[in-house]
């Protein structure tokens, strides 16, 4: 097919498919967030302990990374366009499906298998929107759609507690797959095709080698492990926050839904910010911004918790410090590690997506056995492990590209 030229100014047919994308990555995303005040109520229904509501997240991170190895090269062939409105419709069929659940093993399956959304999200539908839109526009889009998709976790906790209140965690996931089925629409009517080439390979042999052509390439791995550990101490606070302010610190699930306000509204504000500097400074210069609020809210929230185990609101003023430089980080990281390889994008795209969400699933991991094991001590000392480590990759990363593009000149 002719190559796709990226767009430089935005129609308002351009305008609706990232919206229509965001709508569907806000539906993946709520479908989690909304659920988790009522986890317990999940948890009880079924008679399991509190330590399974952390392996709803785990599980569906880990659906995250199944396909992710197939569809990345399988978009680069058929394009982008059928096989993400494929995935829009298999998560609103799986949505669905969870109303009938009848164990806590059925609600982790339903989890795992909504969650190969992220499949699609990362391999193919961040790719088509890096191919759309020029490199300003891109990163400026892709913090847009942040804020957008950050809806999820700041509205969720709150609508999950309203909604408990006069529904059954059931019921939800009728609404999920509604706003799913809404999102399947839009880009059906306005997606565009910007890739597909059927002299492209998927044969196993074909992506083993293109695979472990990215595994060999720094800049590829060292932004995709720098992608994946700092959103670490997010996904964490996401798992274990209704553990640690409502199992632990018997508060309300309204308390807890409001105390989720500051860190996602702070990681909005990053997100902003980041719109407003695309274009307007160098690409690398909001991560070099990004490590100062980054380090010192996870060692604040660190101090706080090794002075008083009990500290939540601490915990929350470090981890909100924490979400703004996040806000700063990833739109441009992304965009830089995606387009820092001459393979197809769709390649590329799905072995980010892979390693960062295997690093997610990961460090859900590493924080759940440490807050159960250390309270929030252990629990803040692992999310600044993953910051200084994040902080060290993103330096490699940066050597790495100057050095490629001082050789090019």
């Amino acid at each position: 097919m002719p190559a796709f030229v990226p767009v430089t100014a935005i129609t308002r047919r351009h305008l609706i498919f990232p919206l229509s994308l965001v709508l569907f990555e806000f539906a993946s995303y709520i479908a989690h967030d909304m659920i988790q005040p009522g986890m317990l109520l999940v948890t009880n229904e079924f008679g399991v302990g509190p330590e399974w509501v952390s392996a709803s997240l785990t599980a569906y991170l880990a659906g995250g990374i199944v396909l992710q190895w197939l569809l990345g090269p399988l978009s680069d062939k058929l394009g982008r366009r059928p096989v993400m409105l494929a995935g829009v419709a298999f998560f609103t069929l799986a949505c669905v499906g969870t109303h009938w659940v009848g164990s806590v093993g059925q609600f982790i399956l339903m989890r795992f298998l909504q969650g190969t959304s992220l499949c699609f999200i990362g391999a193919v539908g961040y790719a088509a929107i890096q191919e759309a839109f020029n490199e300003a526009l891109s990163v400026k889009m892709m913090a847009l759609m942040a804020n957008v998709a950050l809806l999820a976790p700041l509205a969720g906790p709150l609508a999950g507690a309203a909604f408990l209140s006069v529904g059954e965690w059931r019921t939800m996931f009728w609404l999920f797959g509604a706003v799913s089925a809404v999102a399947l629409v839009g880009l059906w009517r306005t997606m565009p095709e910007t890739a597909g080439d059927r002299s492209t390979s998927v044969s196993v042999k074909s992506l083993g080698k293109g695979y472990l052509s990215l595994v060999r390439d720094r800049q590829v791995m060292s932004g995709s492990l720098a992608i994946g550990l700092v959103s670490i101490p997010c996904l964490g606070w996401v798992a274990l926050s209704p553990v640690i302010l409502i199992h632990d610190e018997h508060l309300s699930r309204m308390t807890y839904a409001l105390l989720q306000l500051p860190v996602f509204v702070a990681m909005i504000i990053g997100n902003l910010t980041l719109g407003r500097l695309s274009g307007r400074v160098p690409i690398e210069q909001p991560l070099k911004l990004a490590a100062w609020p980054i380090l010192i809210g996870l060692a604040v929230a660190t101090l706080a918790s090794a002075l008083n185990a009990h500290s939540y609101l601490w915990l929350t003023a470090g981890l909100s410090l924490y979400g703004f430089g996040t806000g700063l980080v990833n739109a441009g990281l992304y965009r830089l590690t995606l387009f820092s390889s001459s393979s197809g994008k769709g390649s590329v795209a799905a072995m980010l997506g892979m390693v960062s969400i295997l690093v997610f699933t990961l460090g859900i991991e590493a924080v759940k056995s440490a807050y159960f094991s250390g309270g929030s001590f252990w629990f803040s000392l692992v999310n600044l492990a993953c910051g200084l480590l994040w902080f060290w990759l993103v330096k490699a990363f940066l050597r790495e590209r100057n050095r490629r593009i001082a050789l090019a000149q």
